[in-house]
C-alpha cells in the first residue's frame, strides 16, 4: 500500500506561504483567520471566488453578517466543537458559497480557522486529510501570533487599570498614552462593569473576548477581568445619534448575545456616566460600581436600571449612609416602633415600610399586607403616636423613607 505523504510536514516561514501551499494541494481559494475572524492570510484565487471572501479581504475581517448567519445556522457551534473539518452549505443572500472549515487547535483552545471555498467539486476524504494536517502545521504560526496578541493585550490591561484607579491626570496625557499603544479612543465613552455568578474562568474569558471582537452592536475599547467582574470601557453613541435609544441598550444586545452564543450572562450589568473627558474614567467606573453596589441591595426596586443616570435617589443613598455612620444617627422614631414591636411581637415597623413604598396608598398597603383598610388605619394611629410622626407631614415621611432605605443598605 503506498504511504500517504503529509505535503504540510514541512516549516512555512509565513502563513501566506502556507495558504498558499494549501491552494496548490486543494486547488480551491484559502483563508486563515484568528479566533475572533480577523484575517491572517489569503491564497490567489484567480477567478474562483465569492463575495464573501472578497469583503473578508477587503475588509480584513469576516463581515457582521456572515458571522452572525454563521452562528444562525449552527455552524460556528460545530465548528468550535469539531476536531475534524467541518462542510458549510452555500448562504446566497450572504454572498457565501459552499465550503470547508476547521478549526486551529491548540489543546482544547482554538487558535484560528482555515476556510476553503469549493469551486468545481466537493473536497473528498484525501482532501480533507489534507486540510487537517494544514490545521496543525498552522498551529505553531498562531501560537506566536498569540503569545504577541498577549503582550500587547497586557499594555491595553495596565492602560486600562491606570485609568480606571486614576492614576492619569488629564485628558491630554490619557490620549498621548494611548497613541502611543496605537489605540483609537472614541470621542465618547462609558465604564460598564458586567457581574457574573462565579469567578471567570479561562474557557468564560475565551468566550467573551470572542463576544467583544464580533458583537456589531457597540465598540468595546478596553476590557478588564476581576475574579467574577468584567469591566468594560464602551464607545457611546454620539450626542447627535438617535435619542431614542437608550445608552446602555447596545451593551444589552451584545449580553443578549453572549447568551444566545455560549449559554452564558451576567447577573448584573451596569453603567455609569457618559464622558468625554478620559481624566474622568474613573468616575464612571466609580458611578458602575455604585449601581452594582445598589442593585445588589434593592434588587426589586433597581430591576429594570441598568445606567446611573437613571437610578435616582438611590444614587445618594450610600453618601446619607456615610452622614449617618459619622455622627452614629438613628431615627428616634423607627427606634421607638421597633421597641414596641419588640416588646408586643407586632409588625408595625412593617406596615410603615409598606405604606411609604406605596406612596401613602392606604388600599395598596392593605392589599399587600393582607389586611382590612380599616385594620391598616388602626396600625397607621398607633405607628404615629408610638412615633410621633405626623404621617401629613412630605417632610417627615420622606425622611423616615429615606433612614428605612439606608438601613437596608447597612444589613
Amino acid at each position: 500500500m503506498d504511504q500517504v505523504i503529509n505535503p504540510f510536514d514541512r516549516g512555512f516561514d509565513s502563513l501566506d506561504t502556507l495558504a498558499e501551499a494549501i491552494y496548490g494541494a486543494l486547488r480551491c481559494p484559502v483563508t486563515i483567520e484568528d479566533a475572533n475572524h480577523r484575517l491572517l492570510a489569503y491564497s490567489s484565487h484567480e477567478d474562483m471566488t465569492d463575495p464573501a471572501r472578497i469583503s473578508t479581504i477587503m475588509g480584513r475581517k469576516v463581515p457582521q453578517k456572515v458571522i452572525g448567519s454563521l452562528w444562525r445556522n449552527g455552524v460556528m457551534k460545530r465548528l468550535l466543537q469539531s476536531e475534524i473539518p467541518v462542510r458549510i452549505s452555500a448562504v446566497e443572500e450572504i454572498g457565501l458559497g459552499d465550503r470547508v472549515a476547521v478549526a486551529i487547535r491548540k489543546n482544547q483552545d482554538v487558535l484560528g480557522f482555515i476556510w476553503v471555498l469549493e469551486v468545481n467539486e466537493p473536497l473528498g476524504e484525501p482532501e480533507l486529510r489534507q486540510l487537517q494536517w494544514a490545521a496543525e502545521a498552522a498551529r505553531s504560526q498562531l501560537d506566536r501570533l498569540q503569545m504577541k496578541s498577549r503582550k500587547e493585550e497586557k499594555s491595553y490591561h495596565d492602560f486600562f487599570w491606570q485609568l480606571l484607579t486614576g492614576h492619569l491626570k488629564s485628558d491630554e496625557i490619557v490620549r498621548g498614552r494611548a497613541k502611543q499603544l496605537g489605540l483609537q479612543l472614541p470621542e465618547r465613552y462609558h465604564v460598564t462593569v458586567l457581574q457574573f455568578d462565579a469567578p471567570i474562568s479561562d474557557k468564560l474569558h475565551q468566550q467573551i473576548r470572542y463576544t467583544l471582537e464580533t458583537t456589531p452592536f457597540v465598540r468595546i475599547v478596553l476590557h478588564a477581568v476581576t475574579d467574577s467582574q468584567l469591566v468594560l470601557l464602551a464607545a457611546a453613541p454620539s450626542p447627535s445619534a438617535d435619542d431614542e435609544e437608550e445608552p446602555q441598550e447596545p451593551l444589552l444586545r451584545m449580553v443578549r448575545q453572549m447568551k444566545q452564543r455560549f449559554g452564558i450572562s451576567p447577573v448584573q450589568s451596569c453603567s455609569g456616566m457618559i464622558y468625554d473627558d478620559y481624566a474622568m474614567v474613573e468616575r464612571s467606573y466609580q458611578e458602575a460600581s455604585a449601581l452594582l453596589q445598589i442593585k445588589q441591595r434593592f434588587p426589586e426596586e433597581t430591576k429594570a436600571v441598568f445606567y446611573y443616570t437613571d437610578l435616582g435617589y438611590y444614587r445618594y443613598l450610600p453618601h446619607i449612609l456615610q452622614e449617618k455612620q459619622l455622627h452614629r444617627f438613628e431615627n428616634p422614631a423607627l427606634r421607638k416602633i421597633r421597641k414596641y414591636d419588640r416588646e408586643h411581637h407586632s409588625r408595625l415597623l412593617q406596615t410603615l415600610e409598606v405604606f411609604l413604598n406605596n406612596d401613602s396608598n392606604v388600599k395598596a398597603a392593605a392589599e399587600l399586607l393582607h389586611i382590612h383598610i380599616n385594620t391598616l388605619t388602626y396600625r397607621l394611629k398607633r405607628i404615629a403616636e408610638i412615633g410621633g410622626i405626623d404621617l401629613n407631614s412630605m417632610d417627615q415621611k420622606v425622611t423616615l423613607y429615606l433612614d428605612l432605605k439606608t438601613e437596608k443598605m447597612e444589613q
